[in-house]
């Protein structure tokens, strides 16, 4: 029997394909405005998603290139709870850069003032351009950024903890709150001091959502440990099922259900009332980037020249992994796109083909088709253990989300596979998750 999915709306400016903005019939001019932001939760709230999710980054590129950011996403999501009722609302916190404390009194904050709808992506980030911005000159070690980010959420769990649900009274003829149900969690660890308590009463979910996307071993571990739900990156359906096993074994491993933690992984989707206006759209947007740039990007991923190569010609044949002696990840990511677009359109993608999935999601599984095109292969990846849902990645915006919104999710209602109204208005709700208890423990009170 075909398993109810979960999806989720990746905001992301303009769209997740880098030329989204050239468009002429693009968003660009509005990335200013909450209005636009709001629209996208109001529509991604109609398609009845489980949450929207803004990410953020700590530096910018280029400024010519495209939009690097612009809204501050904890700012931009409080608005958009005001113009939302059920849709839940899930942001990036870096621990390298937060603090627990503040970290905690934002995020409980939000969850206050949306009733309940809130989530966090926890991550460590990675560039030193971002380091700088925050007073240092280079960024921890990977091990140390995960050691890090691992007491980070204990310290931000302890902090929620540090109220009881039964500590506010509002006895206006006696007490606003309990002492007893108030306390300090006196923490002291490798990377962080925090009394506590937190300055904020406990959230109407016991603990903001945490989602996490770490893909590195450390990141798995991290994801297996602490992880509600979790964003996944995986070009095709084998490479998804095996980080699938891997995260759910290790979950297991941990003592927790491993069915009671969603994997999500990114998803690209072109929808067309055809194959070939599908097909259309892809290359509508994949002719807008800029030919020379995108070249001379991808000779740095390859390591070898490309600037003689015609976009439609066939690509070259590239040496296999074990061969190459630059970064591997990318390089890794560009043999597997090769294959998986060979592989399934019987023949070998075009050098434009390359650069335009690079250019719309990378490494993240893009379904090109129909809406029942889409809607079946979708249901494919969730009934073979490859994904309990989606994090939905459009090209465009508004667009791509309301081409879904408005003729896949139709055909998945119809499949009998995705909901056709909120059952709660929380977004634990949306994703079958209980409500935590308190998880740490109650130190004696230090403050009456």
């Amino acid at each position: 029997m075909t398993r109810p999915l979960h999806l989720n709306l990746y905001i992301n400016g303009c769209g997740h394909h880098a030329a989204a903005w050239r468009h002429p019939l693009s968003s660009v001019e509005q990335l200013g405005s909450i209005a636009y932001f709001e629209g996208l939760a109001q529509t991604a709230e109609r398609g009845l998603f489980d949450a929207v999710f803004f990410a953020d980054g700590q530096a910018i590129g280029p400024v010519a290139d495209g939009p690097g950011g612009f809204l501050e996403p904890i700012t931009a999501l409080a608005a958009m709870s005001r113009a939302t009722t059920h849709i839940g609302l899930v942001t990036t916190v870096s621990s390298t850069f937060y603090t627990p404390f503040h970290a905690a009194r934002l995020l409980a904050s939000l969850d206050h003032i949306s009733d309940g709808r809130v989530g966090w992506n926890v991550v460590t980030s990675m560039w030193d351009a971002e380091a700088r911005n925050h007073g240092l000159e280079r960024m921890p070690t990977h091990a140390e950024r995960y050691d890090r980010a691992d007491e980070f959420v204990q310290v931000v769990l302890a902090l929620w903890d540090s109220w009881a649900d039964e500590a506010l009274h509002y006895d206006r003829a006696g007490r606003f709150a309990d002492p007893a149900g108030v306390r300090s969690i006196d923490h002291v660890g490798e990377f962080f001091r925090v009394d506590g308590p937190l300055t904020v009463p406990r959230p109407p979910q016991g603990n903001p959502v945490l989602f996490q996307a770490g893909a590195s071993d450390p990141g798995r571990a991290l994801a297996a440990r602490r992880a509600e739900a979790v964003y996944a990156v995986a070009a095709d359906l084998p490479s998804a099922q095996e980080y699938y096993r891997d995260l759910k074994h290790r979950i297991l491993q941990t003592g927790r259900q491993a069915d009671a933690v969603p994997i999500l992984p990114g998803l690209v989707t072109y929808v067309g009332s055809t194959e070939a206006e599908a097909l259309a759209k892809q290359r509508e947007l994949d002719e807008l980037l800029p030919a020379a740039d995108s070249l001379r990007q991808l000779a740095q991923f390859i390591g070898q020249d490309c600037s003689a190569w015609e976009l439609d010609d066939p690509m070259p044949s590239l040496v296999p992994l074990g061969e190459f002696t630059g970064p591997q990840g990318r390089y890794a990511t560009i043999l597997q796109i090769c294959s998986t677009v060979a592989g399934h359109a019987g023949g070998r993608l075009s050098v434009r083909q390359l650069l335009g999935r690079l250019a719309a999601g990378g490494g993240h599984a893009t379904m090109v088709g129909t809406p029942e095109q889409i809607a079946d292969e979708m249901i494919r990846w969730v009934d073979e253990r490859g994904a309990d849902g989606f994090n939905l990645m459009p090209p465009t915006l508004p667009t791509g989300v309301d081409d879904f919104v408005d003729h896949v999710v139709p055909v998945l209602q119809q499949r009998g596979v995705f909901r056709r109204q909120y059952a709660g208005r929380t977004l634990r709700s949306h994703l079958g998750l209980a409500r935590p208890v308190g998880r740490a423990p109650l130190l004696p009170a230090t403050r009456g």
